[in-house]
């Protein structure tokens, strides 16, 4: 039995049908009042239901499991407090459950975000997790660090860019826009992740769930527009004022359109390498040119589908 939080998000929901599909038991985790526990009622599997910021609640969803995938996280807010009470506190109690329950395999869903040598509140949280995981007592473990996910289905942080970028239409960019990216088309992080079930090879391992071709995150900010068929002029913000503007604004507003973590998030490197992925798991991810033209295909010049990320 196969248990997996987070089960009712985008990447969740693909995962557990590709388990179940693999023909793994599979009890789904999700929270008392998720609107979208809907999408797993087809899935084949058992849904439960608890909060993993209660660990009165998880009291008896890691009976009979064997192997954990921790999918569950906060990505965006702007209290930090959020982040270390659902993320950190989430993953304490997520692995405290599975050490009581003698689980053999826990697979820990990190993030690029954990390499930023500008950090902010997520990926300390993230990082946080990571060693949680690492220390974890007895517990074999696998940490994956996905890269920007997209796919034509939607998402959060690519939706978001995307939307941005629709807005104007002049863009203005957050400096040069020459951070190095490698997003991930989320078939290929399924693959990766199924690849995990059962890998005794892959225990106390990190791995980098990527895509296979580096980008500027002007170049994809283009490509994301050209597939919408779109194209506009770009303006260059320098980062200083970009943070100025970011720090006046979070003193006036509860819900600021630009923020620090935005700003780090678009100027650092989140370039990683997955050869340990594909020595060991097979993993073989294509590149982002390839992964729109499977997802947003353009016709005559006209835009066919819709972006959407993870």
């Amino acid at each position: 039995m196969i248990l997996v939080s987070g089960a009712s998000g985008t990447v969740g929901v693909r995962l557990v049908r590709g388990l179940v599909g693999k023909g793994h038991q599979v009890r789904a985790l999700v929270l008392p009042d998720d609107p979208f526990r809907s999408r797993l009622e087809d899935c084949g599997c058992e849904i439960v239901s608890g909060d993993i910021t209660r660990a009165a609640s998880l009291e008896n969803v890691f009976e009979g499991i064997t192997t954990v995938y921790h999918l569950a996280a906060i990505i965006l807010s702007n209290d930090p407090e959020v982040y270390s009470r659902v993320n950190v506190l989430g993953t304490r109690n997520m692995l405290a459950g599975a050490r009581c329950a003698a689980v053999e395999h826990f697979i820990y869903v990190s993030s690029a975000s954990v390499v930023y040598p500008q950090t902010t509140p997520y990926s300390r949280s993230k990082r946080e997790c990571e060693r949680l995981v690492k220390t974890g007592q007895g517990l074999n473990y696998t940490i994956v660090r996905p890269t920007l996910v997209y796919e034509d289905q939607g998402g959060q942080e690519f939706v978001l860019f995307l939307d941005y970028l629709k807005k104007f239409p002049i863009v203005p960019f957050i400096g040069s826009g020459q951070a190095k990216k490698r997003p991930v088309h989320v078939d290929d992080l399924i693959d990766g992740l199924l690849k995990l079930a059962g890998c005794r090879q892959s225990y106390n391992q990190s791995y980098n769930l990527c895509g296979a071709e580096e980008i500027s995150i002007i170049e994809l900010a283009h490509l994301m527009l050209r597939h919408n068929g779109m194209k506009k002029p770009f303006i260059s913000i320098p980062v200083p004022l970009c943070k100025l503007i970011a720090l006046g604004l979070r003193a006036i507003m509860k819900d600021p359109p630009l923020t620090l973590s935005a700003i780090a998030g678009i100027t650092q490197d989140a370039s990683l390498d997955s050869s340990s992925a594909q020595r060991d798991l097979g993993y073989q991810p294509i590149g982002v040119r390839e992964g729109f033209k499977k997802c947003f295909p353009i016709e005559s010049g006209t835009r066919r589908s819709t972006a959407c990320v993870n």
